[in-house]
């Protein structure tokens, strides 16, 4: 692989390490879980393509093919996190909370058979507009290290 996949893969990994103690600071609770999770401050996928991206722009230059490849997929992958992800969450929000509303008048009533639970839908799938610009911003910044240390390497 070369080093602009190692880079992103490295800046993904990095965004999801740092969701634990984000979370840490804001609800003072322990979540070590939250490292596979989708959702959550940074976002990942932000980190993963404006890394890669940055990369790119700082190796090759941004007027080459591969930024511009690069550039737009990245807009694409962030819109997509923050939008149509984000409004999904939004939905199994509602169908839960409907779920508990159900139960709740289910009680009074008696069922004549024994009904599996139903699992609950996962709430956090994208991301609030902050996280993912927290995570461009964490992608930039890895990306001008990652170009910044692999330099010495470069043939001229």
């Amino acid at each position: 692989m070369n080093k602009g996949i190692y880079l992103a893969l490295f800046s993904i990994g990095l965004a999801q390490g740092l969701k634990i103690p984000i979370h840490y600071y804001k609800k003072k609770e322990w979540r070590p879980e939250l490292f596979y999770q989708t959702g959550g401050m940074p976002s990942s996928h932000s980190a993963g393509v404006a890394s890669l991206t940055t990369y790119i722009a700082l190796r090759r230059g941004m007027s080459t093919f591969d930024f511009a490849l690069s550039l737009v997929y990245g807009l694409i992958v962030m819109y997509d996190a923050q939008g149509i992800r984000r409004q999904t969450g939004e939905l199994t929000l509602k169908v839960n909370s409907l779920d508990e509303l159900i139960e709740k008048i289910h009680k009074d009533e008696s069922v004549g058979f024994k009904e599996a639970p139903p699992q609950r839908l996962k709430e956090m799938l994208g991301h609030q507009p902050a996280e993912v610009v927290g995570g461009a911003l964490l992608g930039v910044a890895t990306g001008v290290v990652g170009h910044l240390l692999t330099k010495k390497n470069r043939k001229l």
